[in-house]
């Protein structure tokens, strides 16, 4: 069978299929290290993954959007609404408090973490006939990806997605967990069996569309549920949703792109081009950090001289997520109705 890959083997194997598979591994052999590296380089671990791939990550779409001065054209309206409901949204939800604000955002990043592997699970099977095998693989795919939510809703977690308590309210609901967990063993379960009656009728295997299946299952359920960890879900959850991103970004609107197409953008095309996105794409990320210690945080920057006041609190959040609400709004537009991938 002729592996349905997005670039190439290679690339989709390291950068898109691999992450949740190689962070497993590194954590189940280092497992007795994930407390020293917690509290001996706390600080590069949060720059490394949440400014460097989580925060990064957002900034890709540029790619996609608007730095595209075609996608933009034509999409004009959208790209610049977005934005702006996006901080009107996010005034709105800050007036009923800093917690339900939070709580609102991370529901919504939730459900943008499931649609990407959704998406993802989509490409790798665009050349399957639409049948009740594809079907089985949409429903594997949300079942690997709601159950660890739904527990943790339940369950106390000594992590957070954004801030402590966003999912309490929760808790008040009656106790689900036995009868979700029968669904999901059940799933998994008919998943199985659906994949290898087709291996053995048809004597061929999807290895990307079930890799993307294996490892969501594997990072979600061993990052939420199976571990109770800081380190250990922030590895898990942001290289595996992050880096695979990121490397779609490069891969499908830069390097399977002609300089005629790209235009102003056929710089990153260069043999020295996914440096320069990369650092792009970074850059950004520390800006936005930067602002988000200088105008609110404040935990390792003192400038109390310059802004005393935090009092514009209620408009400087909503301000700042503007680029992540973006990302995670117009994500639902931008990747509906792909062009043909060969």
């Amino acid at each position: 069978m002729r592996q349905p890959w997005i670039y190439n083997g290679k690339t989709d194997g390291l950068f898109i299929l691999l992450p949740p598979f190689l962070v497993l591994f590194f954590i189940i052999i280092f497992q007795s290290q994930i407390q020293y590296l917690e509290n001996h380089y706390s600080f590069f671990i949060w720059l490394f993954l949440i400014v460097f791939v989580d925060v990064a990550h957002v900034y890709s779409t540029l790619f996609k959007t608007y730095f595209v001065k075609e996608e933009f054209r034509k999409r004009k309206k959208l790209f610049i609404i977005i934005p702006v409901i996006g901080f009107m949204l996010g005034l709105i939800l800050y007036q009923f408090g800093s917690l339900f604000f939070w709580s609102v955002l991370a529901l919504v990043a939730v459900f943008h973490f499931i649609r990407q592997q959704y998406g993802f699970m989509r490409i790798y099977a665009r050349k399957e006939p639409n049948t009740i095998f594809k079907k089985i693989d949409e429903l594997a795919i949300y079942s690997a990806t709601i159950y660890p939510m739904l527990y943790w809703f339940k369950t106390p977690r000594v992590f957070t997605w954004f801030m402590t308590n966003e999912f309490t309210w929760m808790q008040k609901l009656p106790d689900y967990r036995p009868y979700i967990l029968v669904v999901y063993l059940s799933i998994v379960g008919i998943w199985v069996l659906k994949t290898l009656y087709l291996w053995n009728k048809n004597e061929s295997f999807n290895i990307p569309k079930n890799m993307i299946i294996i490892g969501t299952y594997l990072s979600w359920y061993f990052g939420i549920v199976y571990f109770n960890n800081d380190l250990i879900f922030t590895l898990l959850n942001v290289l595996s949703h992050g880096i695979p991103y990121i490397a779609l970004i490069y891969i499908r609107e830069i390097k399977q792109k002609d300089e005629v197409q790209l235009k102003k953008l056929s710089i990153f095309k260069t043999s020295l081009g996914i440096i320069l996105f990369v650092g792009v794409i970074i850059g950004l990320a520390f800006f936005e950090e930067l602002l988000w210690e200088v105008l609110v945080w404040r935990e390792n920057i003192s400038v109390n001289a310059i802004f005393p006041s935090l009092s514009f609190q209620q408009f400087l959040i909503p301000l700042l997520v503007v680029p992540q609400l973006t990302h995670y709004l117009l994500d639902g537009f931008i990747w509906k109705k792909p062009e043909k991938i060969n």
